[in-house]
């Protein structure tokens, strides 16, 4: 069986020392977290509604656990949204010199279309008789 590699008690040195964040409830010394305040509330979602991560908001756990509580508690009420959609455009980017082109109407791309068209093959198959039924309404 082979040994496990040794690992060297001294820190690496590329690691980063990041400043600790500081949580926005400690900062406005807020004690109770209501569910009802929903300024306060939106501060730790995301864009998309999310709550968001201990480590982007620098709480506690404890104080995590609260507003996560308080956030599903209002998302029940109706006060905060349970997703909010983004919608991004999707294709091609647009350039600047695009706006200089004159637009073409769908009719006009069809109608220069580069390949013939295919063959009407539809001759050969059975009509269902859809023309046929007419029904009149008596008024």
């Amino acid at each position: 069986m082979a040994k496990a590699p040794r690992r060297s008690s001294k820190p690496r040195e590329n690691t980063r020392r990041t400043k600790k964040k500081i949580s926005v409830l400690v900062t406005e010394s807020v004690t109770y977290v209501d569910w009802k305040d929903v300024n306060l509330l939106r501060r730790f979602m995301s864009d998309r509604a999310k709550i968001r991560a201990r480590r982007v908001t620098g709480n506690d756990s404890r104080q995590q656990r609260e507003i996560a509580k308080a956030i599903k508690n209002a998302r029940e009420m109706a006060l905060l949204p349970y997703t909010s959609r983004v919608t991004t455009q999707r294709g091609r980017p647009r350039r600047d010199d695009d706006d200089d082109r004159p637009r073409r109407s769908r009719d006009e791309d069809a109608s220069t279309n580069e390949f013939e068209p295919l063959e009407d093959t539809t001759a050969d198959a059975v009509d269902v008789g859809t023309d046929d039924v007419v029904e009149e309404v008596s008024a």
